[in-house]
């Protein structure tokens, strides 16, 4: 398949990670590893940076979506705390995964574990106007729960 974008990437830190790939054909996401020496164990509501051991240069309007693997939440309840995490087309530095313990056990997070997913995705830049009041529609103001 013909990449959409290309993307640097270079390795960072001591602990070797096999690059982020897509697992399937279909996938949205590259999984991204643990570059961890040791196991760590978080416990429940407990939350830990996990280096990846690579960093990257997204294009101009480009950025990289940290998400969670939902295996990974349903089996131990890990999941990425600021889901979706942010990767700025000018951030340079060793990605990281922020992750948090929402089970009611103790987890353990393994070195070179698949720990989330990067998601590259296109990003439009917006100019806001200000204005009085805005265009009405059917919807309006209707906020959280109103669709139903």
């Amino acid at each position: 398949m013909v990449p959409d974008v290309c993307v640097l990437v270079v390795r960072t830190g001591e602990i070797e990670v096999p690059l982020p790939r897509y697992q399937t054909a279909g996938s949205s996401g590259m999984d991204l590893h643990a570059a961890l020496a040791a196991p760590v164990t978080l416990a429940p509501l407990a939350r830990l940076k996990v280096p990846t051991g690579i960093a990257i240069s997204l294009p101009p309007q480009f950025e990289g979506q940290v998400r969670p693997r939902s295996g990974l939440a349903a089996r131990s309840g890990l999941t990425v705390l600021n889901a979706p995490g942010t990767v700025d087309s000018d951030y340079r530095g060793e990605l990281q995964v922020l992750l948090v313990n929402l089970g009611s056990e103790p987890a353990t997070v393994s070195p070179m574990e698949r720990i989330a997913q990067l998601v590259i995705a296109p990003v439009a830049r917006a100019e806001l106007l200000l204005r009085v009041e805005l265009d009405v529609t059917a919807r309006g103001e209707g906020g959280y729960g109103s669709t139903g």
